[in-house]
């Protein structure tokens, strides 16, 4: 049987600036393995995808955030794009959000840009992860070690986290955080 059979993974997303390929690929490997992947934004309707800098597909939205209960929830992913996490950062429920999985103990995982919104939730001092380059500085002054690594598990704190750099890295981060998500199942 599946290796994620009957766990809801929440993929939290901004109203437009998602890069496409990074939601679509994590949801459908975790998809494949049996979970419910869920759509998380911070409005209601559909959000707007992108491929780089062109307008891509349109997605439509679960649940919106500021509503959604962690408790319901297995892991949490966090695509990139630039605008995506830039806004999310911005959003104190969307932060919050990000937050209580922390807290809680549940696995993350972010891509390229996303993990500006880990530093905004102030949960990678003394953490070990990887992001699109340009943001090594901010993650560092944050109290992360920053790597350039195609897929980073740090599991020294209460949740374990999955970062990759970017599109590329998306077979191993993929990969990585199914392996991650399968066999974390922490407790509300």
């Amino acid at each position: 049987m599946a290796q994620l059979a009957d766990r809801k993974i929440a993929f939290l997303v901004a109203p437009e600036g998602i890069e496409q390929v990074e939601l679509t690929e994590p949801w459908k490997a975790v998809e494949q393995q049996g979970a419910t992947p869920v759509l998380v934004s911070t409005d209601s309707g559909e959000v707007q995808a992108f491929n780089h800098l062109d307008k891509a597909d349109t997605f439509t939205v679960d649940q919106v955030v500021d509503g959604a209960d962690v408790s319901g929830f297995d892991a949490l992913v966090l695509p990139g794009g630039v605008a995506n996490p830039d806004f999310l950062r911005t959003d104190p429920d969307a932060v919050r959000f990000i937050a209580r999985f922390f807290a809680m103990g549940k696995p993350v995982a972010a891509i390229c840009h996303a993990p500006w919104t880990l530093i905004e939730a102030d949960v990678v001092r003394g953490r070990r992860l990887t992001s699109w380059p340009s943001l090594q500085t901010d993650l560092r002054n944050a109290g992360a070690e920053w790597v350039d690594e195609e897929v980073v598990v740090d599991e020294s704190g209460p949740s374990a986290l999955v970062t990759s750099r970017n599109p590329g890295d998306l077979p191993r981060f993929c990969e990585k955080l199914v392996e991650v998500f399968s066999r974390e199942k922490a407790s509300a």
